[in-house]
């Protein structure tokens, strides 16, 4: 399946001076098409994060928390059951402890309690007789929760980055820089961005009030690579702020100053953490942490990251190896049931090429995997896709993935304003969202679904495009750029440079039956070439996307072209 090329544009002034600062001229180009203007916004120094004080509410949820801990206070986490509730969970419990408080945590299991604070799971909280709940990347959809935990006499603080609805719980106090109200210059931190947030305001609350200097006061940078971890795993944008937060981590991921759950996943996962890239955490450490929540209990999770006996922490982590590789075969049959669904239902109604969105389910899916079903199904078919799993014997959870362009989120609100009551509950953002419906509402909520798309996006979104940085030179294609790349922080948002070019294809042939290897040549020169997961061959000339990357062959380092899409 081929993409129409849009090559993005930049600005030249932006690219010249950055070019002048010693950038070699294609990445000056890449970084101006992603908004960088000046030297400024390359720099990540901690010491440049925005200001706790400018999030609303934050100081006065430091408040709280510093008399919960004057007055030793029971607090009680609670967390979310993906790598980033479960890294927002370390970060609050290894924060809040060194600051003197007494904090325990609680996790629900998706499969009996559902996402975010429901009035179950605070009955559940309850039994540990907590005086306070923290919600840590959950809580700003938890209305009927927070005014079960207040009928109890347990007071609730909110930290989360979800998108609020029109109505908000009646905490305490919610810190989420995504609220109506709150200034904050960065609306894209994680759940473990914020907490982390609010234990810097909390520092110097308790600063103020004498409990330690700057001498003596805990080090929270310590706590970055859980960060860094939790931000790239949750997909958030990676804004300046975020970027700060993101190298900050790395840093000291690649000194070995890092959690020794950090640094068992790096094992099992075998990466060497010393060159570890943010695509790193995506890729490879964050899918094992979120198998725990998606087949078993975040518990495992959360105790690998938050364990500082190294033994410990990599016999979880060897666990969570174990349970990611389970969850790979799961979600590979379930991909493949899927798209032979797919292709039965082109055959029974409406061609896919004319619909705006993906509804399916079915019965013997595993509802852990149903979110990563949804991704695949969206970059395959490019279209808003929520796919179902059994929740209980009344309902269906379902998950769901968008394209640029399409808000999932509002859609789902859309939905509900159409057909009040056909979604029990939903929540997310614009890429990503969950949703609960009854069992007989499948059929409803589809065309629902289907006609809320319809009704609020341009047609041309669907049409399948990639936006690419450009062709090189051939000359251009060098270690040297690739390095300076690799020095940079990419992500959700500030994507890795991905350029094009058009190719003759020397020699291609399949490897493991499921990979294209190719040699591919430019302007006189020849470059080995690997095309992952492809299998139908390319014509002898041909536009590429593709990122130069350094491959090790034979212990050798050479430059290798990953190709990621063909040109229609």
């Amino acid at each position: 399946m081929s993409a129409r090329f849009h090559t993005r544009a930049f600005d030249l002034g932006a690219a010249h001076r950055l070019q002048l600062l010693g950038i070699p001229a294609p990445l000056a180009r890449v970084l101006a098409a992603r908004g960088v203007r000046n030297e400024a916004e390359l720099q990540l120094s901690t010491r440049q994060i925005l200001p706790p004080e400018t999030m609303s509410h934050c100081a006065e949820a430091a408040v709280l928390l510093a008399d919960a801990i004057d007055r030793q206070r029971r607090l009680l986490v609670v967390a979310d059951y993906d790598c980033d509730g479960a890294t927002a969970c370390v970060v609050a419990l290894r924060g809040l402890r060194a600051m003197g408080a007494q904090v325990d945590y609680l996790v629900p299991n998706r499969f009996e309690y559902g996402y975010g604070l429901t009035p179950e799971l605070v009955e559940l909280a309850a039994r540990r007789k907590p005086d306070m709940l923290i919600t840590v990347d959950n809580g700003i959809a938890s209305i009927e929760g927070v005014d079960r935990a207040n009928a109890l006499g347990i007071d609730v603080l909110i930290t989360d980055h979800h998108l609020p609805a029109g109505r908000l719980p009646a905490a305490r106090a919610i810190v989420n820089p995504n609220q109506a109200d709150c200034s904050f210059a960065s609306k894209h931190l994680a759940g473990v961005g914020v907490m982390f947030y609010l234990l810097l305001q909390l520092r110097a609350e308790l600063r103020h009030r004498g409990r330690f200097d700057r001498d003596s006061q805990p080090r929270l940078d310590s706590l970055l690579d859980l960060v860094a971890l939790g931000t790239v795993a949750d997909l958030v944008r990676l804004d300046h702020n975020n970027r700060i937060l993101v190298h900050g981590g790395l840093e000291r991921i690649h000194r070995g100053a890092m959690q020794p759950g950090i640094a068992a996943l790096f094992r099992v996962a075998g990466r060497d953490p010393r060159g570890a890239h943010a695509a790193d955490l995506g890729y490879c450490l964050a899918p094992r942490v979120n198998a725990a929540g998606r087949l078993a209990d975040m518990t495992q999770g959360i105790e690998c990251l938050l364990t500082d006996d190294p033994a410990l922490a990599m016999e979880l982590a060897q666990r969570l190896d174990g349970l990611n590789r389970e969850r790979r075969q799961i979600e590979a049959e379930m991909q493949a049931t899927a798209q032979s669904d797919l292709a039965a239902a082109e055959v029974q109604g409406t061609p896919l090429a004319q619909q705006r969105t993906i509804t399916i389910y079915r019965e013997d899916w595993h509802p852990g995997v149903v979110g990563l079903i949804a991704a695949r199904l969206k970059e395959r078919h490019h279209r808003p896709t929520i796919v179902f799993a059994p929740a209980d014997a009344m309902s269906l959870r379902g998950s769901g993935r968008s394209i640029d362009g399409v808000h999932l989120r509002d859609t789902l609100d859309l939905v509900t304003k159409a057909a009040p009551g056909l979604i029990t509950r939903f929540g997310g953002h614009a890429m990503a969202a969950g949703l609960t419906i009854g069992r007989a509402a499948l059929g409803e909520f589809a065309r629902a679904f289907e006609q809320a798309a319809r009704g609020s996006t341009d047609p041309c979104l669907y049409a399948r495009t990639l936006s690419v940085d450009g062709p090189l030179e051939a000359g251009e294609i060098t270690t040297s750029l690739i390095e300076a790349i690799n020095a940079i922080v990419w992500g959700q948002g500030f994507t890795e440079p991905l350029f094009d070019n058009e190719f003759e294809v020397l020699e291609q042939r399949l490897v493991k039956g499921q990979h294209l290897q190719l040699t591919l040549a430019l302007g006189g020169r020849r470059w080995p070439g690997i095309w992952f997961r492809r299998t139908e061959t390319l014509p002898d000339r041909a536009r590429l996307a593709y990122r130069p990357v350094i491959d090790e062959f034979r212990g050798q380092h050479r430059v290798t072209l990953r190709v990621e899409q063909l040109s229609s």
